[in-house]
């Protein structure tokens, strides 16, 4: 019978926890501080301990760090209800076995128990960064959680990562805090966007290009792998890539050497690459449109980012962290009413955490009240309703009032020559917004979507006035 120690000062979860592994067969033993922890320690070691992190006397991860340097094949598992990035992180760099968010499911805890038990824990390692540094990715969600675990796992090796999940929802950010957070985080970390450069440049853009390779090369330009060396290269919607350009990536990552184009020197370089799709690469594996042994050698360890509809509990804490962040740059400190936080909460959030971010800092610069209600939050996305009644509006009847309003306002703008542009633009107008807020602010594949080139977008743009919050083609938004 194996002996488990379990530590946490509330007396509900101790009776829970030890109950349930008892019944799985193990011999438990409880306390309720750090001290009597210590004083478990010095009668018997147990086979695993399951600390609280929040103790009367401690920091349990602190703690964790101390046990593990005098018994380092202890395993332990730390259970936190401060659930934040920070504290997985924190757990794995202590050596923690496995770090598991409150609540918890008490089946998860007793599997991770025996898993303890079969494999034996981890060594403690030295810091990889300070614990107390501010990260950027927010949600208390079982979902991000899930997230937290596998960047936690993977911050200190060199393994090939891919990040799926719609536009908006963080991508780039997750690549950056594992870069940040490892040991390359001093180094430099360059982010490429497939989708945002011209099939024909791609190779030169990642592999540099020597001068006059081609007509404009009028110097020698070190890539991006080279731009990287000793860090990281984020690959950004690797799904844009050109099958030609897959292959050479593929014997680069391979082989880790690779010649710049026009060039005959082989150049080696030592980088850890972070791939990123909003596509089903599967598929398109499927459909011979990405190559398969690319996709296994990007896909070693795949962390899944959730949209937001489906992490919907993170919603609030996320606007008044964007509000936050608007007013430390500068803009007017806005606060959210409890209705507004309901009706951000029943939108579906098509451009995800950007949309959210976008949404909240014109809130901050539009609002003429200091607390936003409800009200405002509906006049900027809309409610399921209002669109819902658009729908069923008759195109034909909603035109013929459009142009009795003009003939009402201004009856000469029949007749001045600017009747159509005004009536194109009233339809142009929220046909482009709706397709923007979708496809997360990103003009290409908005463009796309709408069966236009992009620079037909801009041109619409600039006439009809529209800003675009952030079009930057690698900016993966917030989460």
């Amino acid at each position: 019978m194996s002996a488990v120690l379990v530590v946490d000062d509330d007396a509900a979860i101790r009776t829970v926890v030890a109950q349930a592994l008892r019944r799985a067969g193990h011999e438990v033993t409880v306390a309720d501080s750090l001290a009597q922890l210590e004083r478990a320690l010095a009668i018997a070691l147990p086979d695993v301990i399951v600390t609280d992190v929040i103790l009367p006397d401690g920091d349990g991860i602190d703690h964790v760090r101390n046990v593990a340097a005098r018994f380092p094949l202890l395993p332990i598992i730390v259970l936190s209800a401060q659930n934040t990035l920070t504290t997985a992180v924190r757990a794995a760099e202590v050596g923690a076995y496995e770090y598991l968010p409150k609540p918890f499911d008490l089946d998860v805890l007793t599997r991770a128990v025996t898993g303890a038990l079969a494999r034996g824990g981890m060594a403690s390692e030295d810091d990889l960064h300070d614990a107390d540094r501010a990260l950027p990715l927010i949600g208390r969600s079982a979902a991000m959680q899930d997230v937290y675990r596998i960047i936690a796992r993977v911050v200190s090796n060199d393994l090939t990562i891919l990040i799926s999940g719609e536009s908006g929802t963080g991508k780039e950010l997750v690549a950056r805090a594992i870069h940040d957070l490892g040991p390359r985080g001093t180094a430099p970390f360059v982010a490429i966007n497939m989708a945002a450069i011209p099939r024909e440049l791609i190779e030169a853009e990642l592999f540099g290009h020597e001068r006059g390779a081609f007509t404009g090369a009028a110097s020698r330009n070190a890539g991006r792998f080279e731009q990287a060396s000793g860090g990281t290269l984020f690959l950004d919607e690797i799904g844009d890539m050109p099958m030609e350009a897959q292959t050479r990536l593929l014997r680069v990552l391979q082989s880790g050497e690779f010649t710049s184009v026009g060039g005959a020197r082989t150049i080696r370089v030592d980088v850890r690459i972070v791939a990123a799709t909003n596509r089903d690469l599967a598929a398109q594996v499927a459909t011979g449109q990405f190559r398969e042994d690319l996709f296994y050698r990007l896909n070693v360890v795949p962390i899944v980012l959730p949209p937001l509809r489906e992490r919907r509990q993170d919603i609030a804490l996320l606007a008044r962290h964007f509000l936050d962040h608007a007013a430390a740059q500068g803009l007017p400190r806005r606060q959210l009413a409890s209705d507004a936080l309901t009706a951000l909460g029943a939108h579906d959030w098509p451009g995800n955490v950007r949309e959210l971010e976008n949404l909240m800092r014109r809130l901050a610069v539009l609002s003429r009240d200091e607390v936003i209600g409800a009200d405002a939050i509906r006049t900027m996305i809309g409610t399921p309703t209002a669109i819902d009644q658009a729908a069923d509006i008759d195109i034909a009847h909603a035109v013929r009032a459009l142009i009795e309003r003009i003939a009402r306002e201004n009856p000469a703008a029949l007749d001045d020559g600017t009747l159509y542009d005004r009536v194109i633009g009233e339809v142009e107008r929220p046909l482009i917004e709706t397709m923007l807020a979708r496809h997360g602010q990103n003009q290409l594949r908005a463009a796309r979507a709408m069966g236009i080139n992009r620079n037909t977008l801009r041109k619409r743009l600039d006439t009809l006035g529209i800003a675009v919050a952030d079009s930057r083609p690698n900016d993966a938004g917030r989460a």
